[in-house]
């Protein structure tokens, strides 16, 4: 079993798998992309925030029960997810998306290049804090570390 798949004890009375992420093993959301989908078993995820919220409900390599998704070196991907990252990440957006889109993503854009709005990285932990304790997808039970 490698070190993605571990079972850890969080805590005398709670044994959840632990599916462990390091913020230092990439560079950009490709890479996250990457080190997010060694987690899946079998397959990969394709980069699609949509996809990525469909993950977590479980069944398409996610344990489906709750889990714990622990993010070492989590303020190195803060910093690689950040705004620079997200402007590039819609700039692709935008060269697929359907005509009525483009004016919100284009504010987005410019809201990024100015350091404005969320980042990828926040984007994502709501995504996941989504399926944990208080969100809309609680039922998930997915615990999120950030270290």
């Amino acid at each position: 079993m490698d070190r993605a798949h571990t079972c850890t004890v969080t805590n005398q009375s709670d044994a959840r798998p632990v599916l462990v992420i390091d913020g230092t093993s990439f560079g950009d959301f490709a890479g996250f992309v990457r080190e997010f989908s060694r987690l899946l078993y079998p397959g990969a995820w394709n980069g699609s925030l949509d996809a990525f919220n469909d993950i977590l409900r479980g069944g398409f390599g996610t344990p489906e029960t709750s889990w714990v998704l622990r993010w070492v070196n989590s303020d190195a991907s803060r910093e690689t997810l950040g705004h620079d990252a997200t402007v590039r990440w819609l700039e692709q957006i935008l060269l697929t998306c359907h005509p009525s889109n483009r004016a919100s993503i284009e504010v987005r854009i410019s809201n990024a290049q100015r350091g404005r709005g969320q980042t990828l990285f926040d984007m994502i932990v709501e995504i996941i804090r989504d399926h944990g304790p208080g969100g809309s997808e609680s039922e998930d039970g997915i615990i999120l570390e950030l270290h």
